[in-house]
């Protein structure tokens, strides 16, 4: 019998037997020979795989991947080659932040969300300086205690890293791999591997972390370069629409300026000279309160828009956002006689994205179809609970969308309009994508077009809308 060596351990073994005559020393070493050809061709295999799954993730960097897929791909390839039968997470620090945060984490014994993405965990000054060393450490939990595998006394990182600690016996963490991810300027990230027994990962599978550690740190970047390119596309655009809605507004602004001043100077001259009809001046005070609330409206719109929110507060309510956009467009609406329909349910779940993100979306997408109907028409805003989602949808009946367009719309820079900057739909569709959601446009030429939004659903409970 002889044994067979994989991952740097006694894996399987060979045996052979024969009755009636016993085996030689010569023998022995014979098999010794095979089992090493058959060992070394083993290693050869997996050494084959880990490469395989190296140029798969090679590959989808080179697709520009969005950054949160390509995190679960390199989560999803750690698995295969390790097997953990627990988890794997990966941690990241924004820009001057003191925490880590979890981006990405696939459980391996279900398919269902982590509900731990999102989790903070604080830096404090004796974790930083261990994962500053950019050692990968491994650890085993023996009852309530973590111990390193070498001894040295780093518990704490793992007791740090062990945030599943309250779950059920059966599925808390008994062995752990912590790599940090550094770069000169300090720690930007932590990849953790996690079995559910002592001694399911090995230094074998801490050396497989160490040839993926690079791969995650491209991930990162893109992430944080996609995030700083976005950031300041937002400010563009956002400062591109509120031009624009100045532009678009003037004209109803000015309507209703111009409705009062000529009666105010009637009031005056009445009042002056004694003439005063109390109902007929009471007409003519709910005329300026009209116009009056028209402005307001209106302003209070684009104060709303440009105010904006909290990027981080990722809770946003539909029917809100759809009532800011119009109160800022219904007027320009109105007067291009464009029949307006809004159906949205009292009850509808709030959607996982910043209530200032889903105003630009509806902001972009309303003016759009506002100007693709310039001369009547229809312009419906619907939205509905789908599934874990919450679907948007934004038709009108004006010109449509050329066909050899239609697949260019979402392209950053391509635009039809002539002053258009080609951010909008960009903007719209990267807000959309960042929150976990789609964005779906259907056009027919002459006849109208349908842009479809979907939006995960958050746990936050519905907005109240005021009586």
């Amino acid at each position: 019998m002889a044994p067979i060596r994989r991952r740097d351990g006694a894996w399987a073994a060979l045996a052979l037997r024969r009755p009636g005559r016993p085996y030689q020393r010569h023998d022995r070493r014979l098999l010794m020979r095979v089992v090493a050809i058959v060992s070394d061709a083993i290693q050869h295999m997996d050494r084959e795989r880990m490469l395989g799954v190296r140029d798969r993730i090679d590959r989808k960097i080179m697709e520009q991947l969005h950054p949160k897929d390509l995190f679960y791909q390199f989560l999803d390839g750690l698995r295969s080659l390790t097997h953990y039968d627990h988890s794997s997470a990966l941690l990241i620090r924004h820009e001057h932040d003191e925490e880590l945060q979890v981006v990405a984490e696939q459980i391996a014994w279900t398919k269902a969300k982590s509900h731990r993405i999102g989790l903070r965990l604080a830096l404090g000054d004796g974790v930083r300086q261990m994962l500053e060393s950019g050692r990968i450490y491994g650890f085993d939990r023996r009852g309530d205690q973590w111990h390193e595998w070498t001894g040295k006394p780093v518990a704490y990182l793992a007791e740090w890293l062990d945030y599943n600690s309250g779950d059920r016996e059966d599925q808390r963490e008994a062995s752990m791999l912590c790599a940090p991810l550094v770069t000169p300027d300090g720690v930007f990230g932590v990849l953790k591997v996690a079995g559910r027994h002592v001694g399911r990962l090995t230094r074998y599978d801490s050396e497989l972390v160490e040839h993926f550690r690079s791969q995650a740190a491209v991930a990162i970047d893109i992430l944080n370069r996609t995030e700083s390119l976005q950031a300041r596309m937002l400010t563009v655009e956002r400062k591109h629409a509120m031009a624009e809605l100045a532009r678009s507004v003037s004209h109803d602004v000015n309507n209703a300026l111009g409705s009062m001043l000529p009666l105010v100077q009637q009031m005056q001259d009445e009042l002056e000279g004694g003439r005063t009809d109390p109902s007929v001046f009471r007409e003519d005070l709910e005329q300026l309160q009209k116009s009056l609330q028209v402005c307001r409206r209106i302003f209070g719109g684009m104060l709303s828009f440009a105010r904006g929110g909290a990027r981080r507060a990722s809770v946003g309510h539909v029917r809100a956002a759809v009532d800011t956009a119009l109160a800022i467009l219904k007027n320009g609406i109105e007067r291009q006689q464009i029949h307006l329909s809004v159906e949205i349910p009292e009850d509808l779940p709030p959607v996982v994205c910043a209530q200032s993100d889903l105003e630009q979306v509806l902001l972009n997408l309303l003016t759009n179809a506002r100007e693709a109907s310039p001369s009547g028409g229809s312009l419906t805003i619907h939205a509905r609970p789908h599934h874990e989602s919450v679907q948007l949808t934004i038709a009108d009946t004006g010109c449509g969308i050329a066909t050899e367009h239609l697949a260019r719309v979402l392209e950053p820079f391509f635009t039809t309009k002539p002053n258009g900057n080609g951010l909008g739909l960009t903007i719209c569709r990267s807000i959309v994508w960042e929150a976990g959601g789609s964005i779906r446009i259907q056009s027919d030429p002459g006849k109208g077009t349908r842009v479809e939004v979907t939006v995960p659903r958050s746990s936050a409970r519905p907005l109240q809308q005021e009586a």
